[in-house]
């Protein structure tokens, strides 16, 4: 298993329930898979860099993961279907 570093944005428009079950639903996605999440840094909204499907603020996720490369593939997978997450990167240590 592989060390990783990844951040996901939420669309700022949701309500805090569903937040949470996103952010729980992403850490699912490694711990039924083998991984083990290191740790979760909830920032918060903040100001984007530039304007993302007209939004101008998102709700930024930090994380850290020790993961294998079937829970890497499953997140990538997830976020790029998932309409609710604008946008997400995941980078190897």
């Amino acid at each position: 298993m592989k060390e990783y570093t990844g951040m996901y944005i939420i669309r700022p428009t949701l309500e805090e329930s569903a937040i949470k079950a996103i952010i729980s639903e992403i850490s699912e996605i490694f711990t039924t898979r083998d991984s083990k999440v290191l740790e979760v840094n909830e920032w918060g909204i903040k100001e984007l860099a530039y304007e993302i499907d007209d939004f101008k603020k998102g709700y930024y996720v930090k994380f850290k993961v020790e993961a294998t490369t079937e829970a890497v593939d499953e997140f990538n997978r997830i976020c790029n279907i998932k309409e609710d997450i604008i946008r997400h990167i995941l980078v190897k240590e």
